[in-house]
């Protein structure tokens, strides 16, 4: 099988499989050091459709998992599928649900899904959001008009047009459902950090942090997400004839009136893949292959008695820019301790394993519980040496000293 990328979500996604009894050859396209300790890697871009379909003709892939969402949004998926190879990843047409956020608007009106409503101008307090691809940058939430004026700027910075949605208060969740076309099957429920600082404070980022699973959501809750969500969301996209094969991502405000959705991506999130796949009880490879083939019918993963941290090191300006050619040590220190290290954002250069982006690791630790986890994820972390870069100090802080 192939897997398609090369950042921490498919670094952790590689580690899963590779436990599979099913599995015969990994290989990923183009992978990162990382990933190249479990799998051969090629050097094929993520977006390169043609490049990964002779890739795939060549090894006689039986399966590809594509894992990051902008090849998904241009098609990739698409042009593999037309030559009969099995995916695991929606089509164009189904991840235009994280492409467009006026399409999934649309989406969710017509399936009736909860969601912020729509404002026709932009007033405080709202939220800001770039229609197409931002890489979790083009979302500004405002409470004042000073803050709206700004957030205007940034969102118009992107290509497209700029939704104006209601300020929903709560607590956010992050769902990750395997979905079939029709039918989904939802992991552990996690917690990510967006913002750059301690505090919930600075600009938005790709994702400093994540736990798993979130201490304030049952499995009665799930359900209710899975049946007022996500189920809604798939029949609608497949009676658009456009049936989502895949993990439909869902981000979610627990209001005081219930769930809301605030987004949906088209893919397994990042940081929150690498504290949920840990968690997962059971064979994932099995479940993606049976997706990929249109029927997750028999299908179950069950979730360990446990939890997980991730605690995000990045580049010492990230998110505004990243950092290349510094060299990274104590990793094998750190895994020694017990964690994951997954690479995001790392190179070789003359066989130094160097920085290479802005998330430049994610180190991950399973606990007892959310402070047990908590602990050994920041001791771990400590252990990595990276000059000048920098972390959140408050990753599952709060939930932990309140489960």
């Amino acid at each position: 099988m192939i897997l398609v990328g090369s950042g921490g979500r498919e670094h952790a996604l590689a580690w899963r499989l590779a436990s599979s009894p099913e599995l015969t050859e990994l290989h990923a396209a183009p992978g990162n050091p990382g990933i190249a300790e479990l799998a051969t890697c090629h050097p094929v871009a993520a977006d390169d459709g043609d490049g990964l379909l002779g890739l795939a003709r060549s090894l006689a892939a039986d399966l590809v998992i594509v894992g990051p969402e902008a090849p998904l949004v241009a098609g990739v998926a698409d042009e593999l599928r037309h030559a009969g190879i099995p995916v695991f990843g929606p089509s164009r047409a189904a991840a235009r649900i994280e492409g467009s956020k006026l399409f999934a608007k649309d989406v969710m009106a017509a399936a009736g899904v909860p969601t912020a409503a729509v404002l026709d101008a932009p007033r405080a307090p709202c939220v800001l959001k770039a229609d197409g691809l931002a890489a979790g940058k083009g979302v500004v939430v405002c409470r004042t008009e000073e803050e709206v004026v700004a957030g205007l700027g940034v969102a118009r910075a992107f290509d497209g047009p700029v939704l104006m949605e209601e300020l929903l208060e709560g607590r956010e969740l992050s769902m990750l459902a395997l979905s079939d076309g029709l039918d989904a099957l939802a992991l552990a429920p996690a917690r990510d950090f967006k913002r750059a600082s301690d505090g919930d404070s600075g600009p938005n980022t790709g994702g400093m942090g994540s736990f798993a699973p979130v201490p304030d959501v049952d499995d009665d809750l799930l359900v209710t997400v899975l049946e007022t969500c996500v189920r809604p969301t798939l029949a609608e996209l497949a009676r658009r004839g456009a049936p989502f094969v895949g993990t439909l991502f869902a981000g979610l405000m627990l209001t005081e009136d219930g769930p809301r959705v605030l987004e949906f991506n088209c893919r397994f999130g990042d940081p929150e893949t690498q504290s949920v796949l840990p968690l997962v009880d059971g064979d994932l490879l099995v479940a993606l292959a049976a997706a990929a083939r249109g029927s997750l019918a028999g299908v179950s993963l069950g979730r360990l008695d446990a939890s997980a941290v991730t605690v995000v090191l990045a580049a010492g300006r990230y998110p505004t820019a990243g950092d290349v050619g510094t060299p990274i040590r104590g990793i094998d220190d750190a895994t020694a301790a017990g964690a994951l290290v997954f690479h995001a954002g790392t190179a070789l250069n003359d066989g130094e394993l160097v920085t290479n982006g802005g998330r430049l690791l994610g180190v991950t630790a399973t606990g007892a519980d959310l402070a047990d986890a908590r602990t050994r994820a920041y001791a771990a972390a400590d252990l990595v040496r990276i000059p000048g870069a920098r972390r959140r100090e408050d990753i599952a802080l709060a939930a932990a000293g309140a489960a």
